[in-house]
């Protein structure tokens, strides 16, 4: 991921000290710079205060916003005293971005009229007017904090994050390679309701695929480029080498595919024609890719393909998609989380080991499924996410828990790792009677209020709580 840039604005009251505007234009700068970020600031002597802090100031910030749009992710405004609510009106209004308000605390023994800054109070006003206008904004607590608190530089991680997921999320493509298949209807997803929302879904049929691959040259540099990296990125062990050779081939062709049709994530139908045709199982490929943070969901569910690209965005780690597959004993809060080998390399905490895949033999007899891989996932903070389409809205359902590093015994077979969720017997009864799939999405780390922030206040997606679902 490349670095994030984020404008800064000075809201500034006119009957206080330009000092505080000066003093802070250097604390955020490098305040932001701290949490990874580059830094957008209008020139400090483009106002005599070097803060924007009337109308006709703000007019000039939105202007300086126009000269540089698509050079910044989002908008940080930095109250360092009462600012003045339409001028940070007129200066954001059209920014098209995430904004974050952040306002300066008051010292005891430093309010005097000298010294009281009044951003408690600014912000309130500000935060008002944003919402009269239907302008959208975070905010985070303590109500005030300084930059120089060292939760500031959390906060603005977390507002990069957030940025990210809403950048990424309001211009999507995704592929859906093969027809659904007709045993999952659970997959259904409305491409009009997508649409709508910014997300347009390309298909491929598997005939173009398998036509390419059968077409492919082996002796081809593109070939023995990618053999080599699939001979780094796994333990193949007793794959014969003409299943390889299929998976080699398979790989290169979609990466012509996603790169042809410009795709950002996609849902492969994985069975049972590669198996069948090909002789092997693609979840090596997926899990390739996601681990070059390419997001690929098996079995065609586009909605999970979308909740790992957002997933993704918002940890800055690789995402995988799962089954709620087993109850883990008599612990209800605890549950095996599996698929049969799609998860990126850095989500596991051992070497993948490809196997034919046990389950696809007992249908199609022996080498026909290589491509599956054996290996747990890390124990780790985890978030989880699904989506759904109903009545033309996209939907999800999230939450946070952890991968315990719980023992699974060898003989099960596949990618797994005991989850821990709070309320997890709420969230799965929910997750059923809300209509959302068995498939669930995963990442390693704590994303949850990310993802609520930006799909809530500036996606317009509708947010479940699976959990509040009633039961008896």
């Amino acid at each position: 991921m490349g670095k994030q840039t984020l404008a800064v604005m000075i809201g500034a009251g006119i009957f206080f000290p330009p000092e505080f505007c000066r003093a802070a234009r250097k604390e955020i700068h490098s305040a932001v710079e701290k949490a990874g970020c580059n830094v957008l600031m209008m020139p400090e002597n483009a106002t005599p205060c070097g803060g924007i802090r009337s109308p006709e100031e703000g007019r000039k910030f939105a202007a300086f916003l126009r000269d540089h749009k698509n050079e910044y992710d989002g908008v940080v405004l930095s109250l360092p005293n009462f600012g003045n609510e339409n001028s940070a009106i007129l200066g954001l209004r059209d920014c098209g971005t995430p904004i974050f308000i952040q306002a300066y605390p008051d010292r005891i023994g430093f309010m005097d009229v000298k010294n009281r800054r009044d951003a408690f109070c600014g912000k309130m006003s500000i935060m008002d007017l944003f919402h009269q206008a239907e302008l959208p904004y975070t905010v985070c607590p303590p109500h005030t904090i300084s930059p120089e608190d060292p939760r500031f530089e959390t906060q603005i991680r977390d507002f990069a994050a957030l940025c990210r997921v809403v950048k990424r999320m309001r211009r999507v493509t995704v592929g859906a390679i093969g027809a659904r298949t007709t045993p999952w209807k659970t997959v259904r997803i409305d491409e009009y309701a997508l649409e709508s929302m910014g997300i347009t879904v390309e298909t491929i049929d598997l005939s173009e695929l398998f036509y390419r691959v059968e077409k492919f040259d082996a002796a081809s540099a593109k070939y023995k480029a990618k053999e080599e990296s699939y001979r780094q990125y796994a333990n193949w062990g007793r794959i014969p080498q003409d299943n390889f050779s299929s998976m080699v081939k398979t790989a290169v062709i979609l990466d012509e595919i996603i790169d042809e049709y410009k795709l950002d994530c996609l849902g492969l139908r994985c069975w049972n024609e590669f198996e069948a045709i090909l002789h092997i199982g693609p979840c090596l490929i997926l899990s390739e890719l996601c681990n070059r943070r390419i997001p690929a969901a098996c079995e065609v569910d586009v909605g999970n393909a979308l909740s790992m690209l957002a997933l993704q965005e918002a940890s800055g780690k690789p995402a995988a998609i799962l089954d709620w597959n087993n109850n883990y004993g008599d612990e209800e809060d605890k549950c095996i989380l599996f698929h049969c080998g799609p998860v990126a390399k850095d989500m596991l905490a051992g070497e993948q080991e490809v196997v034919d895949n046990p389950l696809q033999a007992m249908v199609h007899g022996p080498d026909h499924a290589w491509g599956a891989s054996q290996a747990r996932i890390k124990p780790s903070p985890m978030t989880y996410l699904s989506a759904r389409t109903e009545k033309g809205r996209l939907g999800f359902y999230m939450g946070e828990g952890q991968f315990t590093g719980d023992p699974i015994e060898d003989t099960f077979f596949g990618n797994a790792g005991v989850a821990q969720i709070p309320n997890l017997q709420k969230v799965l009864a929910g997750a059923g009677q809300y209509g959302f799939r068995h498939h669930v999405s995963v990442t390693l780390s704590k994303s949850e209020k990310v993802l609520r922030e930006a799909f809530v206040k500036y996606l317009d997606y509708d947010v479940i709580k699976t959990s509040e679902c009633p039961s008896l």
